[in-house]
């Protein structure tokens, strides 16, 4: 993950992280990309929000309930590697 230092001149990102401090945000860009801006110390909401998620907890889920599993080698040599 890489961090990226903001301008105080940047008022609308500024804007966000102020709200942020007082709780979690999830972003929704225009094209329906989702990211939580949160404080680092604040986890504990990143978990909270992060399982409001409906989407992701549906694909988690989902997932869980595979049981097929493909070994290395049959991967491998469908990607062509």
């Amino acid at each position: 993950m890489k961090t990226v230092v903001v301008s105080s001149r940047t008022k609308t990102v500024t804007t966000l992280l102020r709200r942020a401090k007082r709780g979690g945000l999830i972003l929704r860009s225009p094209d329906g990309y989702e990211f939580i801006l949160a404080e680092i110390d604040d986890f504990d909401r990143e978990i909270e929000l992060t399982r409001q998620n409906k989407k992701l907890m549906k694909l988690l889920d989902e997932r869980g309930q595979q049981s097929k599993t493909l070994k290395a080698a049959v991967v491998r040599a469908q990607l062509g590697l």
